[in-house]
């Protein structure tokens, strides 16, 4: 030990593999030793030490790039930089978590997308007896609407919910659903729409849009392609929702025109 220590053999001791300790010297963490006679380098007790606690403080999570500086600090600068870093490293944990979190919820399909208030309103579609095409229509309208229209969201959720608690609405929408099969000119489209907008209508407040800031043509848009989502495929069910969204207009309800 008198005349120090090979690379190899101080990479060794501290634990750390040679290309390490060349890494550490590259980025002057610590100073490669003087040459002894013979041409080698040789690592004594000092250098061992700073080898050390820069794999200590790397292990850490402490970045390369300040460990330099730290080794060198006063006491309180020391103090100060290991609690930014314990703070950094605190919201990096979080966000793994996160992620964690939402690769857990993809094994549920878009309930990744979307939050658990919105899950719970699809599992009461289900156990209402919907099923699984609406089901997953009304899905696709949540991702939709929480992508296009965030503003409005928790008040789309809000409808649904109040829906969900009609017992004679949830019969219309189940014959609306039923609609699906007729043909677009079937005259028993307008009587349901009349109904639909008529019950709709008992409750004006629940209809009631929020306002959304920017360009009103740009939320009607937005607003449309959440709302007629799926329409193109069904040609009856656009016709009914025309046919409601007119009624509902008359009645004075302000519905944004796509």
């Amino acid at each position: 030990m008198a005349d120090g220590l090979t690379i190899g053999q101080a990479a060794a001791f501290v634990g750390v593999t040679i290309k390490t300790v060349r890494h550490y010297h590259r980025l002057g963490l610590v100073k490669e030793p003087e040459r002894d006679s013979s041409g080698y380098r040789r690592y004594r007790s000092a250098d061992l030490l700073r080898l050390a606690q820069a794999r200590t403080l790397a292990g850490a999570g402490v970045p390369l790039a300040e460990i330099g500086d730290l080794l060198d600090a006063d006491p309180e600068q020391f103090a100060a930089t290991l609690n930014d870093v314990h703070r950094r490293l605190t919201e990096q944990i979080e966000d793994l978590i996160a992620r964690r979190d939402t690769l857990d919820r993809l094994a549920h399909g878009d309930r990744a997308l979307l939050p658990d208030r919105a899950c719970a309103v699809l599992d009461r579609l289900t156990a209402l007896g919907f099923s699984p095409d609406y089901v997953a229509t009304q899905r696709e309208a949540m991702v939709l609407a929480r992508a296009l229209i965030p503003a409005i969201f928790d008040s789309f959720l809000t409808q649904l919910e109040h829906s969900l608690d009609d017992s004679e609405l949830i019969e219309l929408i189940k014959r609306g659903i039923e609609a699906r099969s007729w043909d677009p000119d079937d005259p028993r489209i307008e009587e349901l729409a009349s109904a639909l907008a008529d019950k709709l209508l008992s409750n004006r407040a629940a209809l009631e849009m929020p306002t959304t800031p920017g360009n009103q043509s740009d939320t009607a848009a937005r607003y449309g392609l959440v709302n007629h989502h799926g329409e193109d495929q069904e040609p009856s069910i656009a016709r009914l929702n025309a046919l409601v969204e007119a009624r509902l207009r008359a009645a004075g309800i302000t519905i944004p025109y796509q």
